[in-house]
């Protein structure tokens, strides 16, 4: 019989578990205070709607249950086909019933849920790829996961926002932007700072850098490509207004 809890014991890996269930959660509260029609109205992305939001993250949970079979069973089933069926998948989702686009949300996390949940603890170390090529341990697919529950919360633009994600995950979602930021060389002259820390991430070899700082949630916000709202630019480049984020994903 299958367990009904967790295979795995790492202490770790069950608070990440846990913080993406939270997230999950988070985003089906934020979605069910929506009403049918405010499905068709206008997310924090360019571009897309609400209903686009919505079939994203189904599906996206949908893809990573592929990683996680993919550990269990070492057949490999990629997230996607290709970066073209992703986005037509997206489309289509966005054409949905308000009930079915509800359902698809529902029903795509309680199946990533049971994959992880049954994935036996040894093979949370197997490798598989990401859509990005990125070859990962099965344990990444849950930060994946949380990453895209917190954040597309607040692009449903229904009241939530940054200061509503954990301090753990804006701490870690800051230094993957950053990351991804150095790793193309985009950070050069760059410089960010959260109040009230230590953390500083960006180009700290420049002599004058552009400086961009304030608290965890806004400098995350921005650094997102999500608002410039509570955070503060100085040095060069900054006398006619925030700075903009370099791209990130």
């Amino acid at each position: 019989m299958v367990a009904r809890h967790d295979q795995t014991t790492d202490p770790r890996l069950q608070e990440d578990l846990l913080q993406a269930r939270r997230g999950t959660a988070f985003f089906a509260r934020k979605l069910n205070e929506l009403t049918d029609a405010d499905l068709d109205g206008n997310s924090l992305l360019p571009g897309w709607t609400r209903r686009h939001v919505v079939a994203h993250v189904g599906y996206n949970a949908r893809a990573i249950a592929r990683l996680v079979e993919w550990a269990a069973t070492g057949v490999e089933t990629p997230m996607y086909s290709s970066p073209e069926a992703r986005n037509h998948e997206i489309d289509f989702g966005a054409t949905l019933s308000p009930i079915a686009l509800r359902n698809l949300f529902d029903h795509s996390a309680v199946h990533l849920n049971v994959e992880w949940r049954d994935l036996p603890a040894d093979n949370w170390h197997h490798k598989v790829k990401t859509a990005q090529g990125r070859t990962v341990p099965a344990e990444e697919t849950v930060w994946m996961r949380t990453r895209e529950v917190w954040m597309h919360a607040v692009d449903l633009d229904n009241g939530a926002s940054f200061s509503d994600i954990p301090e753990p995950v804006l701490a870690r979602l800051l230094k993957d932007i950053t990351g991804a930021w150095h790793t193309r060389g985009t950070d050069t002259g760059l410089l960010i700072k959260v109040d009230g820390t230590d953390l500083a991430f960006g180009d700290a070899g420049t002599a004058d850098p552009t400086i961009i700082s304030g608290p965890l949630p806004a400098v995350v916000e921005w650094a997102a490509g999500r608002g410039n709202s509570g955070v503060t630019p100085t040095g060069p480049g900054t006398t006619e207004g925030t700075t903009a984020a370099p791209k990130w994903i």
